[in-house]
């Protein structure tokens, strides 16, 4: 597959994590900068339910080789 002008080489990879109620925020906060630190994870979204549980999608680069010659 080739390059092709205007679509960036930059793909996402993405990881859906879910938190029961009984984590506190601040545990919650450690284990999502734990795994962005060493993961190279960052938060994509957030939806809290009405049960109270987290619903977190997490999102990294793959970043593809581009053959230039």
């Amino acid at each position: 597959m080739s390059w092709q002008p205007g679509r960036s080489p930059i793909e996402w990879q993405f990881e859906r994590v879910t938190f029961d109620r009984s984590f506190s925020r601040n545990t919650v906060t450690k284990l999502l900068v734990e795994r962005a630190e060493h993961g190279g994870w960052e938060l994509d979204r957030v939806q809290i339910g009405a049960d109270g549980r987290r619903r977190v999608v997490l999102r990294r680069k793959i970043i593809r080789a581009v053959r230039t010659a």
